[in-house]
């Protein structure tokens, strides 16, 4: 099965991710350790897109496409900003990060993940799960 879905960049718009993610479940039988990791990574990745890449504005859009196959399933999530450097994120387990407010979401999805891979200067990622 393969699906894609827009959202305005408003941060109230990552309950529909929830929504999403609870069907899937559901629907293809996702266990509870795949079911969490996609959840917290694809909420994690849609978030950075909705708020550093459209920089909250409700005018740009945020493109989330799910393929669901019998091994796995894989989002890419996109947005319409200018990218980032997604080789050299800061480590939010280094002593001088622990304490600042933001910096997870890229070290969350890249240990939730099975596969990830950044596209498009990083203004699209990629995200691999087996089931």
């Amino acid at each position: 099965m393969n699906k894609t879905i827009y959202i305005s960049s408003k941060i109230e718009n990552i309950s529909v991710i929830e929504g999403l993610i609870d069907q899937l479940s559901v629907e293809y039988s996702l266990g509870s350790d795949v079911y969490g990791n996609i959840l917290i990574a694809l909420i994690e990745a849609v978030s950075n897109s909705i708020i550093h890449g459209n920089k909250l504005d409700a005018n740009k859009q945020v493109k989330i496409s799910y393929l669901l196959t019998d091994e796995f399933v894989e989002f890419v999530v996109s947005d319409e900003g200018i990218g980032f450097d997604f080789e050299h994120v800061p480590d939010p387990t280094k002593p001088k990060n622990v304490e600042k407010p933001d910096g997870r979401g890229i070290f969350l999805i890249e240990h939730l993940a099975d596969e990830v891979i950044y596209n498009q200067n990083g203004c699209e990622i990629i995200m691999r799960f087996k089931i």
